[in-house]
């Protein structure tokens, strides 16, 4: 291969995976829109602050550590380590094996993202209870070596590589991984104030924007073609001018499969949820294109068209059922579905695809063994994050404390750890600091404020207070409950009172409610 092709083999394949890098890392972004839509407005900053964190925390963290532990430990003669790789801070080494044409650095910023895909995943399942220092110090630990240690052993030439478990992109290496990681989270934080009742049956905590939650679906989807598209890690062959041949399949069939698993899993769930809630459920069908998304992509490079609607298909009924059970039976609560999403649908997919794979898949006549081994990889990486992160979080847990005190959760998150009194600030009733005086051709105050109170009491069914129209009569402190729409005619009444100042709360998320049986998410 003369000089000028072994530049255009680099530049094309370096490109890819930066460009496959820069897609993934977008993906933050989406997970951010997707768990804030579907939690409550008093927690919205927090869980932005905690999604930016776990790309920030585990960037030096997995520089430091977590890539020469997950694809170190290459002995002189070749043989790779099959448990771990080495301690090598900040990548010294150069004694790693690389994709061809792809350089070290650039193939080290295209693994980080995938760690930081894996950290943020459980920050959903413990939304609006954790401690948001708890909650760092979980994420340097996932970075450093529970998804190092169990990457090593898938693509870092571990023993699973070496028995031939395949997972291209991550169905196990990344989201079976952050969903068991958020499982056992969700477990030992238990559920948030009011999620059950005192019968054990779950009652609907609505998320306060779905259209910030299908803004981080579609979000996701694009940079899903990154995600699994990128990850032949490479475009050209050797000599520069096909595509490489040992590739299970070319980019565009890998976007194709993504693609359509993604579309099959989200019908099937619309058509689910319509079928047993009797209109189709919008949250769930969000979560139905995540789930196909995050099936496929352990097989998405060895399955054809066909395989990929299957898993697709089968990833909307595990979604669906799975986050029922979860939340019903399990009695765990997670807000915006993770459990059920990466955890449930990473697994499936990734044993799905010991039967689509058209080469070795038990469908396509390759027995069982294949299978096997997809059973077992499966098994052993559940195993082993679920007893790391399980150590974690009871360290957290009996030392600074891994759940926010109850006054903290009432309030919220974002006034509580972080001091904003509200993410929507502008958005809310605001009144202003003075009133003026009452106006000489006003109706009577005395009945314009009786009967505002009189609805407010109404409302919370209270007995109206009586108010006095003495002159000089002082009043210290009021409190009123009332609705929403009935703001301007409250401010009026007690402007003409000549009262100087009023504050206003609006209960945000659930509170807004007045109570409903339509389903939710299937409660």
């Amino acid at each position: 291969m003369d000089g000028n092709t072994t530049a255009i083999f680099s530049a094309v394949n370096t490109t890819w995976v930066l460009v496959g890098a820069a897609l993934v890392f977008f993906m933050q972004a989406g997970f951010a829109m997707v768990e804030t839509g579907f939690t409550r407005a008093k927690n919205a900053g927090n869980i932005i602050m905690k999604n930016m964190m776990d790309f920030c925390i585990g960037t030096p963290i997995y520089w430091l550590l977590g890539f020469g532990v997950m694809f170190g430990g290459i002995a002189a003669s070749g043989d790779v380590n099959p448990i771990m790789g080495w301690f090598d801070p900040m990548i010294a080494s150069n004694s790693y094996s690389l994709p061809a044409g792809v350089d070290k650095w650039s193939y080290v910023i295209f693994q980080t993202v995938f760690c930081a895909t894996a950290a943020t995943i459980v920050s959903g399942a413990m939304a609006e209870r954790t401690k948001f220092i708890s909650y760092c110090i979980y994420s340097a630990c996932i970075s450093a070596f529970i998804y190092p240690i169990s990457g090593h052993w898938i693509w870092g030439g571990g023993w699973l590589a070496q028995l031939g478990f395949h997972d291209f992109a991550g169905s196990t290496a990344v989201h079976m991984v952050g969903g068991i990681c958020a499982l056992i989270g969700a477990k030992i934080l238990g559920p948030r104030i009011g999620k059950y009742d005192k019968n054990g049956k779950p009652k609907a905590i609505l998320g306060h924007s779905l259209t910030l939650g299908a803004l981080g679906c579609f979000i996701l989807w694009f940079c899903w073609f990154g995600f699994n598209g990128a990850s032949t890690v490479g475009m050209l062959s050797a000599d520069g001018n096909t595509l490489s041949a040992d590739l299970a399949a070319s980019a565009g069939h890998i976007f194709m499969t993504t693609n359509l698993a993604a579309a099959v899993a989200t019908c099937t769930v619309m058509i689910i949820t319509w079928v047993r809630y009797k209109k189709p459920d919008i949250s769930m069908t969000l979560n139905g294109c995540l789930a196909g998304l995050v099936a496929i992509t352990a097989g998405c490079d060895l399955v054809d068209p066909f395989g990929a609607a299957m898993i697709g298909l089968i990833a909307g009924f595990v979604v669906v059922f799975g986050i029922e059970f979860i939340d019903k039976k399990l009695k765990i609560d997670d807000p915006v579905g993770a459990i059920g999403v990466h955890c449930l649908c990473g697994a499936s997919g990734t044993i799905l695809t010991g039967l689509f794979a058209t080469k070795k898949g038990l469908f396509y006549g390759g027995g069982a063994e294949f299978l096997g081994i997809q059973l077992l990889g499966v098994i052993s990486v559940a195993i082993f994050v679920s007893i790391m992160i399980t150590i974690v979080f009871e360290i957290l847990k009996h030392t600074i404390g891994l759940r926010c005190s109850k006054e903290e959760e009432l309030r919220g998150l974002d006034i509580t750890e972080h001091g904003i009194a509200s993410s929507y600030a502008d958005f809310m009733p605001m009144a202003p600091t003075v009133l003026d005086g009452i106006s000489s051709g006003d109706v009577s105050a005395d009945t314009a404020f009786n009967s505002s109170v009189e609805h407010a009491f109404s409302v919370a069914h209270m007995p109206a207070p009586k108010v006095s129209s003495r002159p000089g009569a002082k009043m210290t402190k009021v409190t009123i409950l009332f609705n929403e729409e009935k703001v301007e005619d409250m401010k009026n009444a007690i402007n003409r009172l000549g009262v100087m100042g009023m504050t206003f709360t609006k209960v945000m998320g659930c509170g807004t409610q007045k109570g409903h049986a339509e389903f939710y998410r299937g409660v």
